[in-house]
């Protein structure tokens, strides 16, 4: 098993178990930072950001997007390629896997005026930026 699946494995179930507990524990609002940060159950219907579309087209969009990653997580030397593939791929699956049984999917974290997201929202987020550190700063001081 490859580092890029393993990591995938586990981000994947990291997420899907925070929005099951979210979903049965997460009765209201729970405050860490006063208002501006806390937990907060929320149910997304769209995509991201809440963009919408029908929900067999969503899983669709969502699945060939992580085709073409685990595509290209097959050609990484490095490590911080490899963990951002593997987040990337796994915060995806997260979110079509709770999306299954009723369209939506299970936002919890709640900061400022940002909307709310969940554990596998910030696998992605995290493994695009490493992407562009990546890209951007490591292979910038290479040449």
């Amino acid at each position: 098993m490859g580092p890029v699946f393993l990591i995938a494995v586990l981000s994947a179930g990291v997420s899907v178990i925070a929005a099951v507990a979210a979903d049965s524990l997460l009765l209201q609002r729970i405050s860490i930072l006063g208002s501006f940060v806390g937990l907060q159950h929320a149910l997304n219907p769209g995509v991201a950001f809440g963009i919408s579309f029908a929900p067999l087209l969503q899983i669709s969009l969502i699945a060939v997007a992580l085709l073409a990653v685990a595509w290209m997580a097959r050609k990484t030397k490095g490590t911080v390629e490899r963990v951002a593939y593997g987040l990337i791929l796994g915060g995806g699956i997260a979110n079509i896997i709770d999306r299954l049984p009723d369209g939506l999917v299970t936002d919890y974290f709640q900061v400022g005026t940002f909307p709310v997201f969940n554990v596998a929202d910030s696998c992605i987020t995290v493994g695009v930026l490493m992407l562009f550190w990546e890209m951007l700063i490591v292979r910038r001081r290479k040449l």
